[in-house]
């Protein structure tokens, strides 16, 4: 099980969410169990921002689910400010799911249709009898709507959310989550399903949020957004963390050789600049995970002892951890 990584340092205050040998197992047909989240234990720092990045089928939203308690983990930990999650029902239940909100993939899902911007936003406030008086929810909104530039406020609190962009609706939707005041925000590819005109806008207010201190995760399979906006990133493969560490340093130099496909796979502006993935093939089944490292059937530098040995997550380089037999 090991100690937890903790996964933010400088900024923060200590660990505000954090995850002790978490694993999220689904039953399948024939009595076989597929382990989305296998035994990840992390913690995320009070003031930081986090990346969790991997591939379709890597497990980062299952994890991001099971951080919110949407999801309830087969076995282990996830605690908020110390308390085990996992045991909490009714009323404290509800208030932790306040204190840590989701912002979903699809603007365009996420939201009813046929609410106004000012519906939208204050639904959480009202369903949790947060706040009642017309007047501050209308203040909520309006600071809810600067923070992600949708300004001025006041031209768009009574549009109704059908006359939204893509990229107008994803920024009501964090706006809604920043409205319940929340300790912890969630975002699961916030950016993936817009166009790559308006990604730029919704990066910008990934930063702001950094700089004001808010505590967010961003779960995404685009290693080239994230290192704009997280102080750390996390790697995700077949359901295991593969490396973490500051960002900028597992962009800049990644010790594992996904991390290093990843990076090697994001397009360059330079129509003359032809890059190829150093991963073969697709992610396997996590349902029949391959023995021994799970990545070694798509690396092209794997041995033997690849093969038949699962690398432990371990400390490479001072804050640097990654579950490679050969990282150095």
């Amino acid at each position: 099980m090991g100690e937890a990584i903790a996964v933010s340092q400088p900024r923060g205050s200590g660990p505000i969410l954090e995850t002790r040998d978490l694993k999220v197992q689904f039953k399948l047909k024939g009595g076989h169990k597929l382990s989305a989240v296998d035994g990840v234990t992390l913690s995320i720092v009070r003031n930081q921002s986090l990346g969790i990045a991997g591939e379709s089928g890597s497990g980062k939203t299952t994890l991001g689910k099971t951080l919110l308690r949407i999801q309830k983990p087969t076995t282990g930990t996830v605690k908020f400010e110390g308390r085990d999650v996992t045991k909490l029902r009714g009323k404290e239940l509800r208030e932790f799911q306040r204190s840590v909100q989701m912002v979903f993939q699809d603007p365009f899902d996420a939201i009813d249709p046929l609410f106004t911007v000012f519906d939208a936003v204050t639904e959480g406030v009202r369903v949790g009898r947060i706040e009642k008086s017309r007047d501050k929810l209308e203040a909520i909104v309006s600071d809810a709507l600067k923070r992600v530039q949708l300004s001025p406020p006041e031209e768009f609190i009574h549009r109704r959310i059908t006359s939204l962009s893509g990229g107008q609706r994803q920024r009501v939707a964090i706006a809604r989550s920043l409205a319940m005041n929340p300790s912890v925000l969630v975002l699961d590819e916030p950016v993936s399903m817009l166009d790559a005109s308006v990604r730029g806008g919704v990066i910008s207010i990934m930063e702001d949020l950094k700089k004001s201190g808010t505590t967010f995760v961003t779960i995404t399979h685009d290693i080239a957004t994230v290192r704009f906006f997280t102080d750390t990133l996390v790697v995700m493969y077949l359901g295991q963390v593969v490396e973490t560490g500051a960002t900028k340093d597992v962009v800049s130099d990644p010790l594992h050789p996904y991390s290093q496909a990843l990076i090697a796979a994001v397009p360059v502006p330079d129509p003359s600049y032809h890059v190829k993935s150093l991963a073969k093939g697709e992610i396997a089944n996590a349902a029949a995970p391959p023995s021994g490292c799970r990545f070694h059937p798509r690396c092209p530098y794997a041995q033997e002892r690849c093969r038949v040995e699962e690398p432990k997550l371990r400390e490479v380089r001072k804050g640097r951890f990654a579950s490679c037999h050969f990282a150095q």
